[in-house]
This record gives C-alpha cells, sequence and structure tokens, in this order.
C-alpha cells in the first residue's frame, strides 16, 4: 500500500462505509460483475477522490456509496444508518437531507438564478438555509457579484461553482463529486478542485470524487485505486506523477 502520510493515533470519524459489497448487471453469460465484495471505509473530514481504468467501478462505487444505486450484497452506511435496509422514500429523504452531489452535468435549473438555484434543495425539503453558511459558501467560490445571473449568462466554470455551492449549502454529511470537472477548461477545473480542498480544510466537509484525472486526484487527501470491480491500492497526500505513475500499472 502505498503512503506519504504519517499515521494518526486520533480515532477518525468515519462518513460512509462499504462493507462486502458487490455489485452485478444482469444473470446467467449476460451477467457484469462491476463490484467484487469491496470493503472501504470513508473518513469524514477529509477529501477521497476515486480512482481506475474505465469498467473498473469507480462511478459504481461512488453511487452505491451515495444511495443512488442499490448493491446486489453486502451493506452501506452513512454515518450510522444502514441505507441498504431503506425503503425508496427513506433513501431519498437521506439523500435530500444528508448528501450533496456534484455531477459533470451541472444540473442547473435554466429559469432560475445563481442564488435561486443554491437555495433550491433546502427550499425542496421546506428549510431555511443558514444564511452565514451560505454566505461562506458562495465567497469561498467566488460568485458573490453572480448570483443574480441565470445559468446561461455564466460560464461553465462559473455554472459548476453554483452547482458545488449548492451541494455545499445545506451543510451535508457528505458530498459525492462525479467527474465535475469532466467539462470544464483546466482553469476552471482547479477553480472548482480548490474550493473543494478548501471545504474540506476550512469547513470541516467531506468530499469524495470520482476522477480520471490525477491533477484533480492530487487534490485529495486519498486516492482509493480500483481494478476489476475491486480496491486493489490507495495513496495519501498523492502527487499527479504520483497518481499517473500508478494509473500506467493499472494499464489505463
Amino acid at each position: 500500500m502505498t503512503s506519504t502520510a504519517t499515521t494518526s493515533p486520533a480515532v477518525t470519524a468515519i462518513a460512509a462505509r462499504a462493507t462486502g459489497v458487490t455489485k452485478a448487471y444482469g444473470t446467467g453469460d449476460a451477467r457484469v460483475l462491476a463490484l467484487d465484495d469491496v470493503d472501504v471505509a470513508i473518513e469524514a473530514g477529509r477529501f477521497t477522490a476515486i480512482m481506475g481504468p474505465s469498467g473498473s467501478g469507480k462511478s459504481t462505487l461512488l453511487h452505491v456509496l451515495a444511495g443512488l444505486d442499490r448493491p446486489s450484497a453486502g451493506t452501506i452506511t452513512i454515518g450510522d444508518a444502514d441505507i441498504t435496509e431503506m425503503s425508496d422514500k427513506q433513501l431519498t429523504l437521506l439523500r435530500r437531507d444528508r448528501i450533496g452531489f456534484i455531477f459533470q452535468a451541472f444540473n442547473l435549473l435554466p429559469t432560475l438564478t445563481a442564488a435561486e438555484n443554491i437555495a433550491l434543495p433546502s427550499k425542496i425539503a421546506g428549510r431555511q438555509p443558514d444564511p452565514l453558511w451560505v454566505q461562506s459558501v458562495v465567497e469561498t467560490v467566488g460568485l458573490g457579484d453572480r448570483l443574480s445571473h441565470r445559468p446561461s449568462e455564466l460560464s461553465g466554470g462559473q455554472q459548476q461553482r453554483v452547482a458545488a455551492a449548492r451541494a455545499l449549502a445545506g451543510k451535508p454529511d457528505i458530498v459525492f463529486a462525479d467527474e465535475p470537472t469532466g467539462a470544464l477548461d483546466s482553469r476552471s477545473g482547479e477553480e472548482l478542485l480548490r474550493f473543494l480542498q478548501h471545504a474540506v480544510r476550512e469547513m470541516n466537509q467531506t468530499v469524495v470524487m470520482v476522477t480520471h484525472d490525477p491533477a484533480a486526484a492530487a487534490h485529495a487527501d486519498r486516492v482509493l485505486f480500483l481494478s476489476d470491480g475491486d480496491i486493489v491500492d490507495e495513496m495519501h497526500n498523492p502527487t499527479s506523477d504520483e497518481v499517473l505513475e500508478y494509473m500506467k500499472k493499472l494499464g489505463a
């Protein structure tokens, strides 16, 4: 196992955990095993990246951890809640109340301003967001002068930062980001990744990000490497060169 971090004796809280998780699609000869008996703990207050070759199961792992898909076997917990035992309605409420999402597609409502898009999840949940927290998120993401603009009036990078601010506005227990820089140019992607770093280090958020980009993964505290549906290694305090070299070993 590759690690450049010193081990801390302190007990770290676990934001999410997969235990013996398998995910299969199809049946018989058409059965495909996307995840194969995966065990992993996501530490709270840290930035974790998930990497692997195409078809390794990285997006599937993110989706089952986030409750967007159900495993075929095994358990997933968010905090102390076993989400594999939840009904669809319970899962929907948990995702709404405790999880933030950032996807490659920005998923903003075109008729709403940036400020309205950021506040939307809390409004749907019938909650009043903490104004000081939202202000802090907006200032950190650098959108203070763009809040009255609609998505069509914003650049791709600005739209993704609105999406990131929306994910954090409700103070979620954990934020899942699926290729969040995939549709961005390098400068906009760097700005988003620095924001996610800041959210973890200064705002005590927990972020889990799937990426194919070693430079993006280098912003994380920890990188998990998947191959053929299983976690084969991890790296702490990674550099982009170290991640790139390891991905070459995996045949990516």
